[in-house]
């Protein structure tokens, strides 16, 4: 059973430290790929290089994240495009990238990074990677607009009209640890056909419930989320963990190993 974490962070600061234990984890619980998510330069430099250092493992996503936005360093967004575009070739997708509504404060700057790095996907023919808290119905309206290979709904929790309309678009979505507590997360799983379903862990994001009681994030909770994934459609563990492992190969244009 090869198993899919298609959105962490591993450049995150809480990973100090700790990638070959990480590593290692991902490879004894049978997840074949870990596609790492940037937020800034300084993480999409990282990240290259952790893919580098494990090969056919690690995958970089490479963007600006909106929580990131109001604390860019002067040139840093076209600093941060010239660098992914020196990548051609390495990286996977661009992402993280999105709006957030907790960030209204710099809505205008945040509109401006997302387009910004929604151009430089087009201009690279690359998937994006979507961040959209309390924004999923503005971003579900306005990505139609690019012309975008393909488009990763990470974390999606609500409205049911955007996802209904996201399905409709081709789009993908991604759960996670959740998936084994929260109701609402389980609808959209339930709601999502599997061909358009991948599965993440967003680590380092802590979950404080059963069984993950605080504990640092790792890959091997995929197995938990699959789990929780069989029991929603009625399948297998292994027809699930099957059918995402294509879709991530459909998604990324990366056969696994």
């Amino acid at each position: 059973m090869k198993l899919i974490d298609a959105h962490i962070h591993l450049s995150d600061t809480e990973y100090i430290g700790r990638i070959e234990d990480l590593i290692a984890d991902a490879k004894t619980s049978g997840v074949a790929a870990l596609v790492t998510n940037s937020m800034d330069l300084k993480t999409c430099q990282n990240d290259v290089k952790l893919a580098e250092q494990h090969p056919g493992l690690v995958y970089p996503a490479l963007g600006i994240h909106p929580w990131n936005v109001n604390v860019l360093k002067e040139n840093e967004l076209q600093d941060t495009i010239e660098f992914i575009r020196s990548q051609k070739g390495k990286v996977v997708a661009i992402g993280e990238i999105g709006l957030d509504y907790k960030y209204e404060s710099i809505w205008e700057q945040q509109v401006e990074v997302f387009n910004s790095m929604l151009h430089l996907a087009e201009e690279l023919n690359l998937p994006v990677i979507i961040h959209s808290r309390g924004t999923t119905d503005k971003i579900v309206e306005m990505l139609p607009s690019y012309r975008l290979s393909r488009v990763l709904l990470h974390w999606f929790s609500h409205p049911m009209t955007a996802l209904a309309k996201a399905i409709d678009n081709g789009y993908y979505i991604t759960e996670g640890p959740p998936v084994t507590y929260s109701n609402g997360i389980r609808e959209v799983v339930e709601k999502t056909p599997l061909t358009n379903l991948l599965t993440e862990t967003d680590g380092p994001v802590t979950y404080w419930k059963q069984p993950y009681n605080g504990q640092l994030t790792r890959p091997s909770y995929i197995r938990n989320v699959v789990a929780a994934v069989a029991e929603i459609k009625k399948l297998s563990a292994d027809e699930v963990a099957l059918q995402v492992a294509k879709n991530f190969e459909t998604f990324f244009n990366i056969k696994l190993n």
